[in-house]
């Protein structure tokens, strides 16, 4: 009988064990399922040492790119200092080493690509490092930080109207300012005499956009800026994030895919009989629920834009079936309201 008793105990105890795993493995199931990342984009990964947390790579003779496997910036030297472009929150804590590993030539300007905190909040961290550390941003995202008062993200010490050239020892940086992500504007950071181009938050190379067309906050802009990408001179793109970079013909693929998201729910939204659709919901909500009725009508047409888009892109970009739908939404919002 004891031992029986012990038998039983240590089932009981096993049993206790396995609960959280059972509960996490109910959890797992109800989670949707996405088709894997293609092999031909799993190929093009910079490999990240998950024990050190980032990597440091030159893409060009004095210009290197670090990343944590999420976030990307990028560095130059130029024989009296290193411009930092970008400092992600994520990133913070690797930044000074990772210049370390491959200069010894000080940081000494940074540059804000825009506004977002998880682009440039790694900055308050720098600052308390490098206390001289420059900071640059156009004018319209200084004038948002200085409105946030965010100790995460340091007011600029220089500022600029649409447009700087920075020259510093042996480097020419061609900063622009665009409008195809956030409201207060984003940077084309350009080196011409490296092919070398930033501009955060355009695309994911290999991939659908994020959320939202990259939560753009004008799809009317968002739409030109594969054309304005690709009329610099460049072979080598940071886009800003995973461990992907990009080149020419990843702009163009993510240009076909976006223009096909906002032709497909154009003509579906254009070519629905509308009154139909409503009258057919209203037999459910009333014509009183007029919010319901008219989300029937719009969450079919993201629907139906959604399948078609991903019945054509699934094989040619990863993350299609992720976030195609909020594609069809954003485009959605464009082409009834704003087009």
């Amino acid at each position: 009988m004891h031992l029986l008793c012990n038998r039983l105990a240590s089932l009981a105890l096993m049993a206790a064990a396995l609960l959280p795993w059972a509960s996490q493995a109910q959890d797992l199931d109800k989670l949707p399922s996405y088709v894997p990342v293609l092999p031909a984009v799993k190929a093009r990964a910079l490999a990240v040492d998950p024990t050190k947390g980032f990597l440091v790579k030159e893409v060009k003779p004095n210009v290197c790119v670090v990343t944590d496997g999420i976030y990307q910036s990028a560095f130059v030297t130029t024989g009296k200092g290193v411009i930092l472009f970008d400092a992600p929150e994520s990133l913070a804590q690797h930044i000074v080493k990772a210049v370390t590993e491959v200069t010894r030539e000080p940081i000494v300007q940074l540059v804000y690509s825009h506004a977002h905190l998880d682009h440039i909040a790694g900055a308050g961290l720098l600052v308390k490092q490098l206390p001289k550390l420059a900071i640059v941003a156009e004018a319209d995202t200084a004038a948002f930080l200085r409105e946030k008062k965010d100790p995460r993200r340091p007011i600029p010490t220089s500022t600029f109207k649409n447009q700087r050239t920075l020259k510093l020892g042996t480097m020419t940086v061609e900063l622009k300012k665009g409008q195809w992500h956030s409201p207060e504007g984003d940077l084309f950071v350009y080196l011409p005499q490296r092919k070398f181009l930033m501009a955060i938050d355009t695309l994911a190379a290999g991939h659908v956009p994020f959320m939202d067309f990259d939560l753009s906050t004008n799809m009317h802009a968002y739409l030109k800026v594969f054309d304005q990408l690709l009329s610099y001179d460049f072979d080598v793109l940071v886009p800003g994030h995973l461990t992907y970079l990009a080149d020419r013909q990843d702009v163009q693929m993510s240009k076909d895919y976006a223009l096909d998201v906002y032709k497909t729910v154009k003509h579906i939204h254009d070519g629905t009989d509308q009154m139909k659709v409503m009258s057919a919901a209203a037999q459910k909500y009333s014509w009183d629920n007029k919010f319901a009725i008219f989300r029937t009508l719009l969450d079919g047409v993201i629907q139906q834009c959604a399948t078609e888009i991903q019945g054509r892109w699934i094989g040619k970009l990863a993350g299609v079936d992720v976030f195609g739908e909020s594609h069809c939404r954003a485009a959605l919002i464009y082409a009834r309201w704003d087009d």
